[in-house]
């Protein structure tokens, strides 16, 4: 009984955070590039780009697909015990 409920444990471990990593890669999907900018005055949007400068993807959706990945192989892990 006891290793049922330790397995069912890792298991819901992994399940919360696959979906907290999921979680953070949709909030990745809906942050403003960083060259891109609004004029209020226009109206409009300015697309810089300077290859130095550009920055497509945050740490919100690095750590967002790290916990996505380790959720994952956890419930992958918690399968075979």
């Amino acid at each position: 009984m006891v290793a049922f409920t330790l397995i069912e444990s890792v298991r819901m471990g992994g399940y919360a955070l696959a979906t907290l990593g999921m979680l953070l890669v949709f909030l990745e999907f809906f942050q403003q590039p960083s060259y891109v900018s609004y004029d209020p005055e226009f109206e409009n949007y300015n697309v810089d780009i300077s290859p130095q400068s550009v920055r497509e993807h945050t740490w919100i959706g690095r750590l967002g697909a790290l916990f996505a990945a380790a959720g994952f192989a956890v419930e992958f892990l918690a399968f075979f015990l």
